[in-house]
């Protein structure tokens, strides 16, 4: 993620001045342990006297000193307590200012999304990023959030980032090339576009789902790579309609998917090129004996649907089964088709 760091900023200062505060601490260590070895301490012995010394803790010299071993550790306490004091001054104000605080919390966030895989990026923390956020966590699934308000993300406990999701260095630090999926949630059709192109750009291969505004805007997302565009007002809509005309049904879809107050479960599973279902029948390969799980659909690899499968049509590599049961029922029906 790129960050200009102009020459005031506090947080840039106040960490060039840690940094060489220590830097000039250990530089005395080195010298004073140096120094005391040359005047015949061993090198344990010399670390010792070099640490008591410059921390002025009083034990005394380990062994006596000559004119020469004075002069040197009076030259010792003076530079080494002053840079001593100096160092401890670095470290309250860059405790007591916080911006050092908050990069090292930036930090173990990079560390943090530098290890995920097959994770889902959220761009925007707007409602709809959020509810979705919401839902992808509860199903097991690793989130990372874009936005460009850090107001927004304070507090957040999810891993994010902060920036501008249109650019490629800020999809880059929320690890587009590890994830499983991205959605362009933002706010405005012509950020989500931008997004998607990017996004697209950095992995042909990734699986992008984009939000719409406007109808017009649909057809440019998909053009732009999407592969699924949604536009929250038009399903909020056909919900609204469906609870009208069938409220048990369109209640039952909802509790199936997303309640987790039923013990049943959609799922779909994509059937691998080695899996033993490749190039058999239902019929023949037993699903509903073998796990339970019920197959209420099928989606060829061209992309179209067959639903209801009859017990003799067959599934083929790439294919993808859409199944209803429980949980230990289509884990196991993933695990056979695996």
């Amino acid at each position: 993620m790129r960050r200009s760091v102009r020459h005031d900023d506090p947080a840039a200062r106040a960490t060039r001045r840690l940094r060489l505060a220590l830097v000039a601490v250990g530089l005395v260590f080195v010298v004073g342990t140096v120094g005391y070895v040359a005047i015949g301490f061993g090198v344990l012995d010399a670390l010792y006297q070099t640490v008591t010394t410059v921390t002025t803790v009083g034990f005394g010299e380990i062994r006596p000193l000559g004119a020469g071993g004075r002069a040197f550790t009076i030259v010792l306490i003076l530079v080494g307590t002053g840079t001593v004091l100096y160092a401890l001054g670095a470290v309250f104000e860059a405790v007591l200012d916080g911006h050092v605080r908050d990069q090292i919390g930036r930090r173990r966030m990079d560390r943090t999304i530098a290890g995920m895989q097959g994770h889902i990026v959220v761009c925007g923390w707007g409602r709809v990023g959020r509810a979705l956020a919401g839902f992808i966590e509860s199903g097991d699934h690793e989130v990372v959030v874009i936005d460009n308000d850090a107001e927004r993300l304070a507090g957040l406990h999810l891993p994010h980032v902060v920036g501008d999701a249109t650019e490629d260095d800020t999809l880059r630090a929320a690890g587009i090339d590890r994830a499983r999926a991205l959605v362009a949630a933002l706010d405005t059709d012509a950020g989500n576009v931008f997004v998607t192109v990017s996004a697209r750009a950095l992995r042909p291969e990734l699986f992008i789902v984009a939000r719409a505004r406007l109808d017009a805007t649909e057809a440019k997302l998909r053009r732009a790579g999407a592969d699924r565009v949604v536009n929250p007002q038009r399903i909020g809509g056909a919900r609204m309609a469906a609870f009208v005309l069938q409220p048990n049904v369109a209640e039952f879809v909802d509790v199936v998917m997303h309640d987790g107050t039923l013990e049943f479960r959609l799922e779909e599973v994509r059937v691998p090129s080695a899996s033993p279902m490749a190039g058999r029948s239902l019929r023949d390969a037993h699903l509903r004996d073998r796990t339970g799980a019920l197959v209420l659909a099928l989606r060829r690899s061209d992309g179209s649907f067959t639903t209801n499968p009859e017990p003799d049509d067959r599934v083929e590599p790439g294919d993808v089964l859409i199944a209803v049961g429980t949980a230990q029922q289509l884990a196991s029906l993933e695990a056979f088709v695996a």
